[in-house]
């Protein structure tokens, strides 16, 4: 295996491929910082030499009040990503939404949560206009019922995302390359831009040490790659191939030699992602000098 210095791109690869990619999840699981360090770290990114790499600061939408409470008037607006997860009463959501909404102290970047048949119900759309609505989609056959309606709606001009989580949970297990490549083809094949959440703290697929257990973990630049290859018409077995590759040098190859042209394709698909520890893979990123941080 190729070591990462060895594996060191010549010079960086196109920046609009990292623009806004990484979501700040610090304060979910397994970051889980509390909301005020969460909003101070945020703060930081913002002005660092890598901000450009960073989007909003996903908050929990029962954290929406709390969020509020951080920010005296005055300040520049927050821009955050109001998060809830799959199973969090409907109710709760509308109420964070509109609260986030009718306030001038932050700026929302999207509004996630699990898809159901019902999501329509919350007439969402209408209060985000042209704020990403996210739909985390689920396993198995209700997948295919879930791309096929997100898709639908995103036919007829609504901003409708897909959402796919990429790492495990104590009630979701660990989706290997050929269960992810299934996802990236099925919203390739319906031009369905998604996001990805969970397990993307490194740039190259390997076991990882988290909380003192080894773990899989995907990686990024293999998912961009992928995405890449699931534009262009691969099959779910190539993207797999893809997703699998645990060596930097052939990735960071790939990655360098895509054009604007594949980087506008890539990125309109793949939205971003959401990561607990955005340093992680932005150090991992400079080390293999695909990006310039400034």
């Amino acid at each position: 295996m190729t070591s990462p210095s060895a594996a060191a791109a010549p010079s960086p690869a196109d920046p609009a491929l990292f623009a806004a990619l990484i979501d700040d999840a610090a304060v979910f699981p397994p970051g889980l910082a509390p909301l005020p360090d969460a909003v101070r770290a945020h703060r930081l990114h913002r002005a660092s030499g890598y901000a450009a790499l960073i989007g909003p600061l996903l908050v929990p939408a029962s954290s929406a009040a709390d969020v509020l409470g951080l920010l005296p008037p005055g300040t520049d607006p927050l821009r955050v990503g109001l998060i809830a997860r799959p199973g969090t009463p409907l109710h709760t959501v509308t109420d964070a939404a509109h609260l986030l909404y009718e306030n001038r102290r932050v700026e929302v970047a999207a509004v996630e949560l699990g898809w159901t048949p019902e999501w329509r119900d919350l007439d969402l759309l209408g209060l985000t206009g042209d704020v990403p609505l996210v739909l985390e989609v689920p396993r198995g056959q209700d997948q295919k019922r879930a791309l096929d309606d997100i898709a639908a709606e995103a036919g007829e001009g609504a901003r409708v995302v897909a959402k796919f989580r990429t790492g495990a949970t104590p009630a979701w297990d660990w989706p290997a390359e050929q269960e992810l490549a299934a996802f990236l083809v099925g919203a390739a094949e319906r031009a369905l831009p998604f996001k990805l959440t969970g397990g993307l703290h490194h740039t190259v697929r390997g076991t990882h040490t988290l909380r003192g257990q080894r773990e899989e973990q995907h990686g990024l630049l293999n998912v961009l790659v992928g995405v890449a290859v699931a534009t262009a018409g691969a099959s779910p077995d190539r993207v797999a191939e893809v997703l699998a590759q645990r060596d930097p040098a052939p990735l960071v190859r790939e990655v360098s030699a895509l054009g604007p042209q594949d980087v506008a394709r890539v990125r309109r698909l793949f939205t971003s992602y959401g990561c607990c520890g955005v340093t992680d893979p932005v150090a991992e990123l400079s080390a293999l000098h695909l990006i310039e941080e400034t």
